[in-house]
């Protein structure tokens, strides 16, 4: 038996991880895929409080080996179910048929981006392909790149980008952009803005594995290749969270719909990082979530008789 089961190991779960075991709690982290979670696919991160510049791989490994130092256990295992017994313990079940049990869960598996689907796509995550302006424009300073999406994220993403890219063009595969006119206004007056519509990405060019060009082809049939140094995948956020909807409300969009002091209305069970319903999805975020949920955990846990 766990005080605290963990799923997820990205920093959300980690952080809580580390405030945690600091409360001298006996901690289980489960982690379905990757440890370190989306900053395992930033070459360089320069928005993290405390360093200049630093590798996303870089920043997982010192996040694990830092929660290891301070004793927490880590299995790689996609949980698939939990459920809540009357006495209150959390029973969570995962995909091999392993079952663990906790007096308390926290919930901090994260959220995927959506990808377009294009065979080859996942290798060039990092070499090419990005999901985050915040995170990673400064690397295309002065250079050419494009967005794919047409609503507020994918708009709001070439704003920033065109104040440093050389060029920057956003393909959406609907006849119009959906997001806000406010911004759509902003970029038709830059000069260094495309804007493309009625056109999808059908496959990539890549050089030495690293992307190089898109293949795109318009509603009238017509194909043509763009060159590029950077593509922005602006299509939204998938969570997985219909696996635990039994447990924990979830919203319209399949976040769960706990709020900032990161509970739900199952008492033991905590919500942090992507997964939960909010605004602003950052590493900074992600980690104060899980500080909030681990220290919500532990005083649940500290009023049980």
């Amino acid at each position: 038996m766990y005080d605290i089961i963990i799923v997820g190991a990205g920093p959300a779960g980690l952080t809580a991880a580390l405030y945690a075991r600091r409360a001298e709690k006996h901690v289980l982290i489960l982690e379905k895929d990757t440890f370190g979670g989306q900053i395992t696919f930033s070459p360089k991160i320069e928005n993290y409080p405390g360093y200049a510049a630093i590798n996303g791989n870089e920043l997982a490994d010192m996040l694990i080996e830092q929660v290891l130092a301070q004793g927490a256990e880590i299995e790689l295992g996609a949980v698939t179910k939990i459920d809540a017994e009357n006495d209150g313990t959390k029973i969570v079940t995962t995909h091999d048929g392993s079952v663990y049990r906790a007096h308390a869960v926290i919930i901090a598996n994260g959220a995927r981006h959506r990808m377009l689907g294009i065979p080859g796509e996942a290798a060039l995550v990092g070499k090419g392909i990005s999901f985050c302006a915040v995170c990673d424009g400064a690397f295309y300073k002065g250079k050419e790149v494009v967005v794919v999406g047409g609503g507020n994220t994918a708009l709001q993403e070439a704003v920033l980008l065109s104040d440093g890219c050389r060029k920057v063009t956003v393909i959406q595969n609907l006849d119009h952009f959906t997001g806000e006119e406010k911004l759509q206004n902003i970029l038709q007056k830059k000069e260094n803005v495309e804007l493309v519509t009625s056109t999808i990405v059908s496959g990539f060019e890549t050089e030495a594995g690293e992307l190089t060009a898109v293949r795109c082809t318009n509603a009238g049939g017509e194909s043509f290749t763009k060159e590029l140094d950077g593509l922005f995948v602006a299509i939204g956020l998938a969570p997985d969270n219909e696996p635990f909807a039994n447990i924990a409300e979830l919203d319209a969009g399949g976040y769960f719909a706990a709020g900032e002091d990161c509970r739900t209305a199952t008492p033991g069970v905590f919500i942090a990082g992507d997964c939960r319903a909010k605004r602003i999805r950052q590493i900074t975020t992600a980690a104060a979530d899980g500080s909030i949920a681990a220290l919500a955990a532990c005083a649940y846990l500290d009023e049980q008789p």
